[in-house]
């Protein structure tokens, strides 16, 4: 019975990794020994960013609704609790995309929120 080599299922891992490191500087696109590395090591940047784009753009959202909340003359604390004391659910995204495109509705919101 003839022996068997690795060479079509290495040939098909190198590529996969290759392909996958495609945009990476020097080295870390063409050997794969340094592409594998710096493949890996994409990946858990990936895994990590998605957790920091939620952060951030709650971060931003926040921003936005405080300035809002600010030219009608109040904190984003105080909005945020009055908010919620009066059951009003309106998550950040919405209210900030409200204050930032339709500043008579937030008006609204805040003069509800705060009566």
């Amino acid at each position: 019975m003839p022996r068997t080599t690795k060479s079509v299922t290495a040939k098909a891992k190198h590529k996969k990794v290759l392909s996958a490191t495609k945009g990476h500087y020097g080295a870390r696109s063409r050997l794969f020994r340094t592409a594998k590395q710096s493949n890996i090591k994409s990946l858990q940047y990936a895994f990590r960013d998605r957790k920091n784009r939620k952060r951030a753009f709650r971060t931003l959202w926040i921003a936005r609704i405080n300035a809002g909340a600010r030219e009608l003359g109040i904190s984003y604390s105080v909005l945020i609790n009055s908010l919620a004391k009066k059951d009003i659910t309106l998550d950040r995204k919405i209210l900030s995309d409200i204050a930032i495109s339709d500043n008579a509705t937030f008006e609204k919101i805040v003069k509800t929120a705060i009566s």
